[in-house]
């Protein structure tokens, strides 16, 4: 006897029908279960080949979709499809919606704004996605992000400071703590709002899911902010999938001489809204400016043995004197642009703060 979900996944795993032919069926039939009740000849009709049918009823993707939910109920992964409630609206409306979305915690259902970058940001761009993202989440924007190293992981780090949600779409299974360092951020995350994923679990990172996953970033927003990115950054490319899709496109102005900010001054010079502070994008969206009631996130301090080993450096490097960002790269022989994701992991625990100077200090 086939689960109601398995319909779903079977919909949304079997090779050979294109996203719009399965969207369609749905549209016809009203949901998945009733494609697979429907007839031969009106499915058919509807404009499924002979093959596709036999694609459809093949015993391998119903074995395969069986799989899939044995794992999603042994991992604690929820499938949310389009027709629930927790699915993200504005994502529906979108050209190619994912059938089923794989979520571990809680999808949050208020207006989202996307904010995303290079990977290998500077300081300030690190600085300026925490910020910014902070002031969204003041005033109870969700941001929506892709938990990759730099502006995306300052995002998710800038909303969770403030004690409220944020969203990560991943380009792999959302059993799969990509990149591995951020997993302890992944975690927050599913505690306090949600990890989603099209892949289903066990589904590895490759380079060819992340340029759709960005779609789903930008679906899922009013509108998507570019921190920091060079001429060829993936950011770009979550940027264009927001124009495509109606939806706005706003940019931090940086340095002309700067390989990073070459992407973000294109887009200022191509038309999207230039953005010198938080406000700039609330009052472009609408957005109200009263601050929200927050959910209560945990931050309790955290102890040495919580630490990989670049945060024990760190530590360790306080543990002597205070030290600005420089030195501490110099002394534990961290990279700048490694060293401000792994520092902000460290402020939210508790651990580390940085001082009027700023110089950074130890805690406790």
């Amino acid at each position: 006897m086939i689960k109601e979900l398995e319909y779903w996944i079977i919909l949304s795993v079997v090779q050979g029908i294109g996203i719009h032919k399965k969207l369609e069926l749905l549209t016809i039939f009203g949901d998945a279960q009733k494609v697979f009740e429907a007839e031969k000849d009106a499915l058919l009709r509807a404009g499924l080949t002979a093959e596709n049918y036999e694609q459809l009823n093949s015993d391998i993707v119903k074995e395969e979709a069986k799989r899939i939910l044995d794992l999603c109920q042994k991992k604690n992964i929820k499938i949310v499809t389009m027709m629930d409630s927790e699915y993200p609206e504005m994502l529906k409306y979108i050209y190619d919606p994912p059938i089923v979305l794989y979520v571990k915690g809680d999808i949050p259902q208020s207006n989202a704004v996307a904010v995303v970058g290079s990977r290998r940001a500077s300081g300030y761009g690190i600085e300026t996605a925490f910020k910014l993202s902070s002031g969204l989440a003041q005033v109870g924007v969700l941001v929506v992000s892709g938990l990759a190293r730099g502006i995306d992981t300052a995002a998710h780090c800038g909303a969770l400071n403030e004690s409220f949600t944020t969203v990560a779409v991943l380009g792999c299974g959302v059993d799969i703590p990509y990149p591995p360092e951020n997993k302890s951020l992944m975690e927050r995350i599913i505690q306090w709002g949600a990890v989603i994923s099209e892949y289903p679990p066990g589904t590895p990172p490759a380079p060819y899911n992340f340029p759709s996953r960005n779609r789903i970033i930008s679906g899922m927003s009013l509108g998507t902010l570019v921190v920091e990115a060079g001429l060829k950054s993936g950011s770009l490319i979550t940027a264009k999938y927001a124009l495509e899709q109606g939806r706005d496109v706003f940019a931090v102005p940086g340095n002309i001489n700067h390989l990073n900010s070459m992407g973000t001054n294109r887009l200022i010079k191509d038309g999207a809204k230039i953005v010198l502070g938080v406000d700039d994008i609330l009052e472009e969206l609408n957005f109200g400016l009263a601050p929200v009631e927050k959910v209560k996130v945990k931050k309790g301090k955290a102890s040495d043995n919580d630490l990989n080993d670049e945060g024990r450096k760190i530590i360790n490097a306080l543990k002597i004197e205070d030290l600005y960002d420089e030195e501490l790269s110099m002394k534990t022989a961290i990279p700048l642009n490694e060293l401000f994701e792994i520092l902000l992991d460290l402020e939210l625990k508790g651990m580390i703060r940085k001082s009027i100077t700023g110089k950074y200090i130890l805690l406790g």
